[in-house]
């Protein structure tokens, strides 16, 4: 089935290819500025973020006021600057230097490990370094892949999303989960929407649990009980 999926995504939406690779590091700080916000605005403030400042060790030495005017366009300035340079700093402490290229010579597990004990980096950070930077078979979980795969039924309801990026790539092949990755994500931006599905127009109807429930329109009925009883 996932396989199917796979294939039915692509048929759909056309070549399922990954962003564009970047250093590690830079993945680091563009995922952190992609936190509630559009590609379109990330993009933005990482431009912004690079043009005024010519090295990372620039970024972590700079007053955090200018950091964070340098990624206004990206949004929650205030709380995005400190995390980055918080980053930054745990790295250069480390390493004695802003860079990680060592990552591309350790294990997947070693990779998550170390990335995991940098503030503020959890399961999708780590996972969108390993699989965007490092080209490993890791599969992001966002906001985006985990609500349709809720409701294709392939993680359970109330599942953190730690657990979620366990559970999503034991289910999805390595081969593949970059490319599941991307496909769920443009299924959940244009059809799998918060709110109402668009269940009549999603390529994984056939074997999604929730189709039926929306095309019944037991859906609305159910997101009123759900709203009177809370």
């Amino acid at each position: 089935m996932v396989r199917k999926a796979h294939r039915l995504l692509e048929k759909r939406f056309g070549p399922l290819d990954p962003p564009r690779r970047l250093d590690p590091v830079e993945e680091l700080i563009l995922t952190v500025l992609s936190q509630n916000t559009s590609d379109v605005n990330r993009d933005r403030a990482y431009a912004s973020l690079t043009e005024r400042f010519r090295s990372w060790q620039e970024v972590l030495d700079a007053p955090t006021e200018e950091v964070a005017d340098a990624i206004r366009p990206g949004g929650l300035a205030n709380t995005k600057a400190p995390r980055i340079q918080a980053i930054l700093r745990a790295i250069d402490d480390r390493e004695g230097r802003v860079d990680l290229g060592f990552l591309h010579r350790m294990s997947d597990l070693e990779v998550r490990e170390y990335l995991r004990t940098l503030p503020g980096v959890g399961p999708k950070t780590a996972a969108c370094v390993l699989a965007f930077s490092l080209e490993r078979p890791a599969l992001p979980v966002d906001t985006h892949v985990y609500r349709t795969a809720v409701r294709l039924g392939w993680v359970p309801e109330r599942t953190t999303v730690e657990r979620a990026h366990e559970v999503m790539e034991q289910l999805v092949p390595p081969a593949i989960r970059v490319t599941m990755h991307v496909g769920l994500i443009r299924l959940g931006r244009q059809v799998c929407k918060p709110g109402r599905p668009r269940c009549e127009e999603c390529p994984l109807q056939e074997f999604c649990p929730t189709a039926p429930v929306v095309l019944s329109g037991a859906w609305e009925k159910r997101v009123a009980s759900r709203k009177t009883s809370g």
